[in-house]
């Protein structure tokens, strides 16, 4: 049984709500915990990994790779972190299921943490074409939802 308090559902909320609104609440409430288990194991392995490297020396704050990895770990814990946010969202019943926007946020997260990690003497042009191919589009669909909560925000079209 999921804790009521902490899913900012009260009792009254949770007897009036379907067997279905019950159920998402409880696979939510799963889903977070398996991603805050993944953000302290991912919280970890970045403190091991900086702490190791200083302590043997091998952090050259000049060289790029390093920088690559630091930064590609701290992205990922950022991407598990935005995605139970939006979890929590869903959880208060702020909103419906997953919004759009957020997880369309999710996969530029993804793909700048793509870019940052990318050795890019050793990527091919097509592949490096393609990823800023998915940043401009997932761009333009972000645009594209924004422009359209506006307008369903205010009630009619966009000034």
């Amino acid at each position: 049984m999921i804790d009521l308090k902490r899913s900012w559902l009260t009792r009254e909320k949770w007897s009036t709500m379907t067997l279905y609104e019950k159920f998402e609440q409880v696979v939510i409430s799963v889903l977070s915990a398996v991603i805050a288990v993944i953000v302290v194991a991912a919280v970890w392995a970045l403190i091991r990994q900086v702490v190791k490297s200083l302590v043997l020396g091998a952090f050259d704050t000049l060289d790029y790779e390093n920088f690559q990895v630091v930064f590609g770990m701290i992205f990922t814990v950022v991407i598990a972190l935005e995605f139970k946010r939006s979890l929590l969202v869903v959880a208060q019943r702020s909103f419906g299921i997953l919004q759009v926007r957020t997880i369309v946020l999710i996969a530029l997260l993804a793909i700048a943490r793509k870019f940052i990690i990318l050795d890019l003497s050793e990527t091919e042009s097509a592949k490096i074409a393609a990823l800023a191919a998915a940043a401009l589009a997932l761009g333009v669909v972000h645009w594209l939802v924004r422009d359209q909560d506006r307008r369903d925000r205010s009630g009619g079209e966009p000034p």
